[in-house]
């Protein structure tokens, strides 16, 4: 079997009569879809959850490089790098060359096609171009890290003077700087927490900008890590870059780590990381606090924080307050170099069904606990009704809220009103019609529903517990990540495949929240960050 691998430009004479598909960023618009390979949302996902060895196996090998730290490929993370994704179209170009079939592959990205080209069974044409692209991305990115140094000097500048809200040897809540946090003492990631425990203080990630973190720093309790920068080390951010070495690049995947680089370091994505290692090292030894408690997910900066905590004898304590699929490795230490060392000391887990997601992956049961989640309160079942509404809440991925936007459309052209909710920190602009809504009601908010269609966030998971008919929607082109634990499954399908799917839907059962989640246990709370 043969695949034809080919740019958009260079397409073969006979290729109105192939079968074909398009690799994320290609243009297949000319291309009979008709003859579109069948099953490819469904072998895309497959292919990914086959890669994940090889994805560990690459953050181990290549995190020895110094710089490999500053890198969200090299984390693992399904949701910051799309660095699996690539690996998932390479293996289903390997899986489809032993196939009898012969497949027109159209991939317009330079590292990938060449990636593909080196594979047995493939005829390539001529590549993209690789050299202009690598050149544009490399000027483009030390642009964008030299206008991240004069923010990050004017962040540093502004925010010192918050530092007095965290005395020497407090317990201290690490947290993002979401736009739902306020300085009455809620926070979008620990909810009322700080109201019960008067005395713990929070820290704000470098990711929120210093306007906020001033209106935040109104309860007196309430800093900002940028004030812990230096200035100085913040002009070095135009040189702060993942640079790879030559055994990197010359591997098996060679040219996809070249391309996760050349990407990566197109931006400011590497040089944030090394301003909030750079931050939080220097808050760690100044302010010496007991413990730390943060929203963890085992990105590459709360790795370095692990490792600095451990060095300065403060307690690190990992909160997983959000869910955790069978598409995020990322949480597992089997990417980690140092394995177990650069884990925090507690993981706090927001229910058993994560616990035991936790243990899978690889996290000693001693080093985990059961906090409850405050992102998630209990809810029932009892709101399906087949007459109700679709609840589409979108992605906090374009592209993929593009897809759910277009899906919704076709259900309400349909002639069933359908609910597009707005992802709270990504919105995006579409335009209302018949049966086609907005809604600024949460899942949880309405009464009744006759489906809900997600893809990527916790909303999935909701809506089981709701006992309403819930659907994941895949692209073909790129990862919908799965979110739900072990032995919880909503339908996946894609766009053609969903009206026949809510057709065909019946109420089920609803999970059990017990199940999975718990409330918050401010007992355990207690005990951890004392009082």
């Amino acid at each position: 079997m043969t695949i034809l691998l080919r740019t958009s430009r260079d397409l073969p004479q006979d290729a109105a009569s192939c079968t074909w598909l398009a690799v994320t960023g290609s243009d297949g618009s000319g291309l009979d879809p008709s003859r579109k390979l069948a099953g490819l949302a469904h072998g895309l996902e497959s292919a990914f959850e086959a890669c994940r060895d090889a994805w560990w196996g690459l953050a181990r090998r290549l995190g020895q490089t110094p710089t490999a730290k500053l890198s969200h490929s090299m984390a693992c993370g399904a949701f910051g790098s799309d660095f699996g994704l690539m690996l998932a179209w390479d293996h289903m170009a390997r899986a489809l060359a032993a196939q009898p079939e012969r497949i027109l592959m159209v991939c317009d990205d330079p590292w990938l096609f060449r990636q593909i080209a080196a594979r047995p069974g493939i005829q390539a044409g001529e590549p993209p171009p690789l050299r202009l692209v690598e050149l544009k991305l490399a000027l483009r990115g030390f642009a964008a890290r030299a206008r991240l140094a004069l923010r990050l000097v004017l962040a540093a500048l502004a925010t010192r003077r918050l530092k007095a809200a965290i005395p020497p040897g407090a317990n201290v809540l690490l947290v993002y700087g979401h736009p739902a946090s306020r300085a009455d003492g809620f926070d979008a990631y620990f909810g009322p927490m700080m109201r019960d425990l008067p005395h713990v203080k929070r820290l704000l990630h470098c990711d929120c900008p210093p306007g906020h973190a001033a209106r935040l720093a109104e309860d007196g309790r309430t800093a900002s890590l940028h004030g812990w920068g230096s200035p100085l080390f913040a002009l070095s951010m135009p040189f702060q870059a993942w640079r790879t070495r030559r055994d990197d690049v010359s591997g098996e995947f060679g040219w996809l780590v070249r391309r996760a680089a050349a990407r990566e370091n197109g931006g400011g994505g590497p040089a944030m990381n090394s301003w909030q290692m750079h931050c939080q090292r220097r808050f760690l030894a100044e302010a010496k606090p007991v413990a730390v408690c943060w929203p963890w997910e085992n990105h590459a900066w709360e790795r370095d924080f692990c490792r600095a905590a451990h060095a300065s004898q403060t307690r690190s304590l990992g909160y997983q307050h959000t869910v955790i699929g069978p598409h995020q490795i990322n949480y597992s230490p089997r990417a980690n170099v140092d394995g177990l060392e650069s884990l925090p000391d507690l993981i706090i887990a927001d229910g058993p069904a994560y616990r035991d997601e936790l243990i899978a992956w690889d996290v000693p049961p001693e080093r985990l606990i059961v906090g409850g989640a405050w992102r998630l309160p209990p809810v029932a079942g009892g709101h399906f009704d087949p007459s109700a509404p679709v609840f589409v809440p979108l992605s906090a991925i374009p592209a993929i809220a593009r897809l759910q936007v277009e899906a919704g459309r076709r259900l309400a052209r349909s002639g069933r009103r359908t609910l597009i909710k707005q992802h709270p920190m990504y919105p995006l602009a579409f335009t209302p019609e018949a049966n086609l809504e907005p809604t600024d009601i949460g899942i949880t908010g309405h009464a009744r529903l006759s489906a809900v269609v997600s893809a990527t966030g916790t909303s999935s998971l909701e809506g089981l517990l709701l006992g309403v008919p819930t659907v994941r929607l895949l692209p073909d082109d790129r990862l919908a990540v799965d979110i739900l634990p072990t032995g919880i499954k909503a339908m996946a399908v894609t766009p053609d495949e969903l009206s026949d799917a809510l057709a065909s839907a019946v109420q089920s059962p609803p999970v059990r929240y017990e199940d999975v989640l718990s409330p918050p246990d401010l007992a355990v709370w207690r005990s951890l960050l004392g009082d």
